[in-house]
Order: C-alpha cells, then structure tokens, then sequence
C-alpha cells in the first residue's frame, strides 16, 4: 500500500490549529497538571507510571468528544484515587464530591462558540473542557446514597460533559480539531482497529463523500437483499434483511488493506508502520478535513531497528500537524529533537528540555548511540570513559563505599571522552548529579580543567588522577594493583610488560580482573573521590 506521505518540505509547515496547553485536574495519577505545548512537535519521555499515557489519553478524550470511550474505562477508573480516598475520610459530604476535568487550550481560531472563560484558568480564549462531575439531576439519589455505611462513591450518578470555553455542548460531528491516536500496545484490539479505521476514513472524506458513500452502501445492502433473500423471505411469515445501523454501517464494516491482506492479518510492527504512514499523509480533501494533530503511543514497539530509523525520518518530515509522541527510547527523542522533549516523572512538574543549546540537541540527533533518557531519569550519574571502566566501576563501587549502584540509585553511562561535554551541558539544563570519571593523557590542567570552562558547577564536577604519568585509568589500576595484576597477567608474558599488554587489551584485562578479585581491587583516588562525591 502506497500511502502519501509528507516530504521534507512540509517540514515547516503550520498546523491549520493546535494545542496550546493542557491542564488536568483530578485525572488518574494527577491531582494538578500543566503542560505547555509546542505547535508542531511535543515528546513526552520518562519511566513506567510516569505519567505520558495520561497525558495522552486525557487528550484524545477531550479531542473526541466521546462518551462511548469514556464509558468503557470507567469513571472510577480516571478519577485519582487520593481525591476520592480523602472525600471519604472527610465525611462523604455530597458538596465535597470529587470532580475530574481536563482542559485543552487551542490557537485561535475563527469559531467564537469556542472562545469564552469557561476554563479553570478564566482567561479569555480559545478551548475545550471535558470533565466528569455529580449530575444535579439525581441530588436525591446522590444523598441518600451517601448516607449509606461505607466508601461508596456514586459515580452512577456522575454526568460527561464536553463543553467549549465557551459553555457550548460538542460532540464527535462537531470537533473543531481533528486527531488521531495510535498505540502500538491496543494494536491488534478489535476496539481499536475499527476505531483508527473509522477515524482515518473520517480524515479522508469530506463530510459529503461520507453521507454518499453511506447513502450507496445502504442501497446495496437493500438491493442484496431483494435480489438473492426473496426467494427465502417467500417462504417465511418473518422477513430477513441486511442489518443497518451504528453497529453494521459502512464505516464500521471497513477495513484497512495492504497488498491483499488485512491490516490486522500483519505483525504488530507493520501495523504501526502502516498506520502511521496513512496518518501523516497530505488529506486528499481540503486542508480542513487533514489530520491536525497526531498521537503516537510508544511507537518503537514491535519495529526493528531498520523499521524505527525509517519511521524516525518521516516523522521528522511530516508538516502540517502536531505530533505528540511518547518514548521510552533514547533514539526517538534524539532523533526528533531533544528540544521538544518533556521529561514525565510523575509529578506535577515535568522538566522540559527546551534550554538545551542547539548544537547539543544536532550532536544527540546524529550521534550513533546515545543515553539521553537513562541519563535524565538518574538523579545521580556517573560517565565513564570506555568499556574498561564500565566494566570495573560496579565492584570499585562496593569497594570503596560498601554498598551497591543500584542501592545508592547511581547510574553509571559509557558516553566516550568526546561526549563528556554534551552530557554536561543535559545535566546543566535537567540538574541531575553528574560525575565525569575520565584520564589525565598525560595534561591534567588542560584536559581535565581547562577543557571544561564554564561547565561545572555545584552538581557537576569532573574527576582524574591529577599525576600526569598516571595518564590512563589501566595505569592507575596497574599501579595500585601491581602484585593482583603481576599474578594473574605476568605468565606467559615474553615481550609486553603487563602494564603494556593491559593498555592493549583494556576490555579483556577489566573483564579478568572483575571475575579474580572483584571488590577487593584497591580504588585508584581519582575514582574514590568521584564515587563519594556522586552519592552524596
């Protein structure tokens, strides 16, 4: 299937409109939310429960305009659960019922039924507010309810409300932004593949193509039935027809093909891939019936390698919509722009990456392989220089400090000497804990001081053995460990000294040492200095 996707030179181009911000109240895991938007590109990085589903569900709820979806998790299920455990402990007083809103604001747009202070904020703009609160049409019911023993919260009784800031009712025929959200996870659901079927048809039919295209299926349906179930409809007192409504309409009986063979019949990874294509191609309709804005949930799963770099590419072509993406890769974020990252941990203040200088995020776009989410979910770090180090560090760690990495949540990053600086320059922008572990070659001032002016500060620092003999960290263990490396490496040795056969086989040497003596290598000073320092 050939689908039309967005080339380089849309790159620029606007979205017809987009979100301004978002603000949750009460939603799931968030008492209180805020979030800023960029109009073309926004990624929402962090670990497991950090929080970016949230926030992406939150805003395909508000986005749709739909009770069905709304319905089918439940309003117990969004509701936080501190608001309804500390309505409880406070009495059950039906004024102090738990309400949960979410609130998306838009560009400005020529609608004013959706311009109005109708939003938490009270500001005067443009808007969407869907929220879930007591119905006063069962008051009664509510309080008698209430008055019952125990921790019932009557959310039977709760009322969906999608309003426009301008107190105006919308629903699914009435949206004033169209979106699309794709989750690799529900990717096979049967829910949600007629869902993305019904929305991308939707995309790209104008309402008027639509109606005719229903009006003919229907006709058809009809004709099928008068042609080949008279003859069996004779015979009978009641009469069969072909099924005609929400349930079995054209839309609902479409499905997406490539090559032959049904979407759903592919793996999971082409699945995404397909989809994904289709949702960034131009509309073929007028600019109002494109996609504005795309939602793509976790999109590296189920791709290879190959697949994610191809996907990766058309992402950061495509125009004309406003993309928001969650990750857990280090790749996607860079990959797109690290400046569009928002860092998710779960409270009400994600960290955003938007300080970072350009040339930093262009290193982390091109770089081969970087660690930019494993280094700002860290709190404190610890950059190695290569894999002799990488390899040592964990049990020169329990050595010196008697307890573990993983105890003391300090994680250890091989970034290589020439990266030193980008991760500084994140661990300036994040203020995460930073100790760069590094060797002297042989000029302590001048590449362990001077190489990094205006760098450091009070969270990061840079640590090396300031003798310029002791250039190399193998020098440094070789020199503190003589008689354990003498002992394992000397047999056999006919032309390189130890210390120089260490040099030349960094890996294998850090590997050897790791399996005969473990912890009970003696800590070069350098690397003890940067151990205590990092856990403080």
């Amino acid at each position: 299937m050939a689908a039309e996707v967005a080339s380089g030179s849309d790159a620029g181009v606007e979205p017809r409109v987009h979100i301004r911000k978002v603000v949750l109240s009460n939603f799931k895991k968030f008492e209180s939310l805020t979030l800023d938007f960029d109009p073309k590109l926004n990624i929402f990085a962090g670990g497991n429960e950090a929080g970016k589903s949230t926030v992406m569900l939150a805003i395909d709820f508000a986005l749709s305009a739909s009770r069905s979806k709304v319905e089918a998790l439940g309003i117990e299920a969004l509701m936080r659960k501190g608001a309804v455990d500390a309505f409880v402990a406070g009495g059950k007083r039906p004024e102090a019922l738990p309400v949960f809103f979410v609130e998306v604001y838009l560009s400005d747009l020529l609608e004013p039924e959706l311009c109005g202070r109708g939003n938490s904020l009270h500001v005067n703009t443009f808007g969407l507010r869907f929220s879930c609160e007591p119905s006063d049409d069962y008051a009664e019911e509510i309080k008698q309810l209430l008055a019952r023993e125990g921790d019932n919260v009557p959310f039977e009784f709760y009322a969906i409300k999608f309003h426009t800031f301008a107190g105006s009712p919308y629903g699914g025929h009435s949206r004033p932004m169209r979106h699309l959200l794709i989750d690799a996870a529900q990717i096979n659901a049967d829910y949600a593949q007629r869902e993305y079927t019904r929305a991308l048809y939707r995309s790209h039919a104008a309402p008027s193509d639509r109606g005719s295209h229903e009006n003919r299926y229907r006709q058809a349906k009809n004709a099928f039935a008068a042609e080949h179930l008279a003859e069996l409809n004779a015979k009978l007192d009641v009469k069969f027809q072909a099924r005609s409504s929400s349930k079995a309409n054209l839309e609902s009986d479409l499905q997406i093909v490539e090559g032959g063979v049904p979407l759903e019949s592919r793996g999971r990874g082409r699945q995404a891939l397909v989809k994904t294509e289709f949702a960034l191609a131009r509309g073929r309709g007028s600019k109002a019936e494109a996609i504005d804005a795309l939602l793509l949930e976790e999109p590296e799963n189920h791709l290879s390698h190959v697949s994610m770099r191809k996907l990766l590419d058309r992402l950061a072509a495509a125009g004309g919509k406003q993309l928001f993406v969650s990750t857990h890769s280090s790749l996607v974020c860079a990959r797109l722009d690290l400046r569009k990252v928002i860092m998710m941990d779960g409270g009400g203040k994600p960290a955003t990456l938007r300080g970072l200088d350009g040339p930093t995020a262009d290193f982390f776009c091109k770089a081969p392989d970087n660690y930019v989410l494993e280094f700002a979910m860290s709190s404190r770090v610890i950059l190695v220089e290569g894999d002799a180090e990488f390899i040592l560090v964990s049990a020169l760690y329990e050595a010196c400090s008697g307890s573990t990495l993983a105890r003391d949540a300090v994680h250890v990053i091989a970034v290589g000497g020439t990266s030193f600086k980008r991760y500084l320059e994140l661990a300036r922008v994040l203020d995460v804990r930073t100790a760069v572990v590094r060797d002297n070659d042989g000029d302590y001032r001048r590449h362990c001081i001077d190489n990094y002016d205006g760098l450091l500060g009070a969270n990061a620092r840079v640590f090396a053995d300031q003798d310029d003999g002791r250039s190399t960290f193998e020098i440094c263990v070789y020199q503190d460990n003589k008689d354990r490396c003498e002992e394992l490496f000397a047999p056999g040795r006919r032309t390189l000294s130890v210390e120089n056969w260490m040099l030349d086989n960094k890996a294998e040497a850090a590997l050897a040492l790791l399996e005969k003596f473990g912890s009970a290598l003696a800590v070069p000073s350098y690397l003890r200095e940067a151990i205590e320092w990092a856990r403080q």
